[in-house]
């Protein structure tokens, strides 16, 4: 039971940034607009977070920095894809590069500096009574109790409020969302931009939380992991925080296994989660080749008020 309750909580830790990541790019995607610039996102969120809290120790500055930039990157986003109707998908690989390069030299400064107890732990004695479930949630950071709200405020947007209707049909389809008085590129605009805001959230918690050192590429792939888990979770909340905590526990399993003395070289180990995210992929694909795959249908196709369908 001891090693379940760790594996559990090792699967949390390290699924937590991949879930608030994943519910950003839902938010995107579910307007219309692909994302595949979180790995970028992400890495600037982290930067930022490092370079701040490094000149302030606030976590409340160091939250906005981050919020800032990602704002501001979601923006630029927004009216490439949205406004200027450029290839989604070269523009989120653009996002993706300038933000690893711009991460990599923005974070030369601080490079191996150590970040610690940025973020409190929220710590609930009347919960650590209880078996099992208090091993688990009595001592969680702020940013995992965080992700657990964002899930259930996210859900119940998207399914159970008049304004998550408009997003789902603006999702599906923009022109007829128009002709029912959605102002869509507005409507667009926001949700790039906090869904952008919610991805560099997640790279700050990678650094401050999970990996307290900016490392170059300290990602390592976690932006694109989370554009799968899109997939994966059909662009729903609360299958996509099953699927994180899910891509979480394998990214600990090769150090695991390394512990119990298992002689597997460490580089097929770290291998582990990115094999078995294509095996997925490819297992969805062909699993679902018949059957509708549960994206927007109007995914990633530029939108001409002009136009009726």
């Amino acid at each position: 039971m001891e090693t379940m309750i760790q594996l559990i909580q090792v699967a949390i830790s390290s699924g937590t940034p991949l879930l608030i990541a994943a519910l950003g790019g839902i938010l995107i995607e579910r307007s219309g607009i692909i994302q595949l610039g979180a790995e970028g996102l992400m890495l600037l969120g982290a930067v930022m977070a490092g370079l701040t809290y490094l000149h302030t120790e606030n976590l409340t500055f160091t939250l906005l920095a981050v919020i800032g930039i990602s704002a501001i990157l979601g923006l630029l986003h927004a009216v490439f894809t949205i406004s200027l109707r450029t290839n989604q998908i070269v523009t989120g690989l653009a996002l993706t590069l300038f933000g690893s390069g711009l991460s990599a030299y923005l974070g030369k400064s601080i490079s191996g500096i150590p970040i610690a107890h940025a973020v409190p732990t929220i710590r609930m004695n009347w919960l650590a009574q209880v078996p099992v479930a208090g091993d688990i949630f009595a001592r969680l950071d702020l940013f995992t109790w965080l992700s657990f709200l964002l899930v259930i405020a996210m859900h119940l947007f998207i399914y159970h409020t008049s304004w998550g209707l408009h997003l789902r049909a603006m999702g599906d389809s923009p022109a007829t969302a128009d002709v029912m008085g959605i102002r869509v590129y507005a409507f667009r605009y926001g949700c790039v931009i906090a869904g952008s805001m919610l991805i560099g959230i997640a790279g700050a918690d990678l650094l401050l939380v999970y990996t307290p050192t900016w490392t170059e590429g300290m990602t390592a792939g976690r932006g694109w992991i989370a554009v799968a888990l899109i997939i994966f979770a059909r662009w729903n909340p609360i299958r996509a925080l099953l699927c994180a905590y899910f891509f979480g526990l394998l990214s600990t399993i090769g150090f695991r296994l390394q512990l119990i003395g298992v002689e597997i070289p460490s580089y097929f180990l770290k291998m582990i989660p990115y094999l078995v995210t294509i095996l997925v992929l490819m297992a969805l694909g062909w699993r679902n080749r018949n059957r509708p795959s549960g994206a927007p249908e109007a995914l990633g196709m530029p939108y001409y008020r002009e136009q009726r369908f």
